[in-house]
């Protein structure tokens, strides 16, 4: 079996003001936002009548995950996800 390498990336510069924990706290905003911005973007795509497979290629994921993910709340929302080519 091969060794597994961890790279860790080192801070060069000023430290953030705030420290860690609010370094973490914006992680954690960040990630809020990306999850509705996504929410936002596939929606959009659904109504413009792109297929599961078309947002999962550009989300990078499976087209299980992206349906899985965001299905029951389009649905919710009125939005025709009839079967779609692709």
């Amino acid at each position: 079996m091969g060794a597994t390498y961890v790279a860790y990336m080192t801070f060069q510069g000023p430290q953030p003001i705030g420290g860690i924990a609010d370094g973490l706290a914006a992680v954690v905003a960040l990630r809020a936002m990306a999850d509705r911005l996504e929410d936002a973007e596939v929606e959009r795509a659904m109504r413009a009548g792109w297929s599961w497979s078309e947002a999962a290629e550009a989300l990078g994921v499976t087209r299980q995950a992206v349906h899985k993910k965001h299905a029951k709340r389009l649905i919710a929302a009125g939005i025709d996800l009839r079967r779609r080519n692709g």
